[in-house]
């Protein structure tokens, strides 16, 4: 019989893994450049924003950390993966099991020490560039930036790093599969259900979802102090603004400067009240 699970790690998840280099690439060059474009890093910080991006650089290019990946894999990380693709008790292409043990075939030793090593080397390597990126985040988040509470994307102009999450899904198709490889070979060769796995399951999504996310956390405290700070700011105007309309408009009275009211009131007064929303 066919071990499902070690078909849909190399022919799907593993060129998954290879795609998602560039597409992660150029998601995030446009993210970090948008920094910039947007003026929220002032100019005093300059030289610690560039110092954060060469230093992301620096450990995205280290030979040491790949190697150090290397010695943890094929110290420790292949015979752990090893023994859940051998779970499955049943004659396969790279070993037949017997008592107690299992005959490794040549496309066997080569599965074990050459190609499950590559697609683990490929799939530690991505949560440590998930680590950079999570810490280039947090360098960028010490800086005071140039954060506008009225900026219609609702974070103070950091809206754009939304767009970083959607950059990790062919990494989030990589965790299903590899998941319902493991999955499927239980359940066609040991007569499991799907529903016994609902654990596995939830766990791998949640998983997902907080390591794309929480990076992004970082931004927390200023978009709070940005949204405390506009929200006095903003009032003290609108209370300003509203005391004037009220005594133009509802006191019909022409003795004071109405320099905030201008022309046109009430469409004013409209857009005040959404800006005040936005803040």
């Amino acid at each position: 019989m066919e071990v499902l699970e070690v078909h849909i790690r190399f022919l799907l998840a593993l060129p998954l893994m290879i795609i998602a280099e560039l597409v992660v690439h150029q998601r995030m060059l446009s993210v970090v450049n948008q920094f910039q474009e947007r003026n929220l890093i002032p100019e005093n910080a300059l030289d610690q924003f560039r110092k954060a991006i060469a230093s992301a650089f620096r450990l995205r290019n280290s030979r040491f950390a790949e190697s150090f990946m290397l010695v943890i894999i094929y110290v420790i990380g292949y015979n752990v993966v090893w023994q859940q693709s051998m779970a499955v008790e049943t004659t396969a292409w790279f070993s037949e099991p017997t008592v107690g043990n299992s005959n490794l075939s040549l496309a066997g030793i080569w599965f074990r020490y050459v190609s499950l090593p590559v697609f683990q080397f490929l799939f530690l390597r991505w949560y440590y560039r998930i680590f950079i990126w999570a810490r280039f985040l947090f360098q960028v988040s010490r800086i005071n930036l140039r954060l506008v509470p009225t900026h219609p994307d609702h974070a103070g102009g950091l809206g754009f790093l939304s767009n970083s999450v959607y950059a990790f899904m062919p990494l989030a198709l990589v965790h299903g599969a590899v998941l319902s490889g493991t999955i499927s070979n239980h359940i066609f060769h040991q007569g499991a259900m799907l529903l016994d796995y609902k654990i596995e399951v939830i766990i791998i999504v949640s998983l997902v979802v907080l390591v794309v996310i929480l990076p992004l956390f970082s931004f927390s405290s200023q978009l709070a102090d940005a949204k405390r700070i506009g929200s006095l700011e903003y009032g003290k105007f609108a209370a300003r603004y509203v005391q004037e309309f009220q005594v133009r408009w509802i006191q019909n009275k022409e003795t004071i400067d109405h320099s905030l009211t201008g022309s046109n009131e009430i469409q004013g007064l409209a857009d005040m009240a959404n800006s005040y929303k936005v803040v």
